[in-house]
């Protein structure tokens, strides 16, 4: 194995074994999410890569409501965080600090 190839073994697994929740989305689809996210929202990762980050959300006004709200923020300063109340897939509502970070503002 080349060192290239190494570094990238170490970083998927960095991601992956991260005790906290992380994911990569586009448009506020999740591309990629770690087990420790998965376990957060109670699903299994592949029940969340490629879809909507709305069926984490109490309900869909609430995903407006916040998408509103953050998406100028992101585009300001790149990046964006706040606490709000998350939803688990057995619908059990809690408490989670939201971090984000944009590779692209637009």
């Amino acid at each position: 194995m080349d060192s290239s190839s190494a570094l990238q073994r170490t970083l998927e697994l960095a991601f992956n074994l991260a005790p906290v929740g992380m994911c990569v989305s586009r448009h506020r689809t999740i591309e990629l999410c770690n087990e420790a996210f998965a376990q957060m929202f109670g699903f299994a990762q592949s029940d969340l890569m490629g879809h909507s980050m709305a069926r984490l959300y109490p309900s869909l006004d609430e995903f407006t409501h916040i998408g509103k709200l953050g998406l100028p923020v992101m585009q300001e300063t790149g990046t964006y965080s706040d606490e709000r109340i998350m939803s688990r897939s057995d619908g059990a509502l809690f408490w989670c600090h939201v971090a984000g970070r944009a590779l692209d503002r637009a």
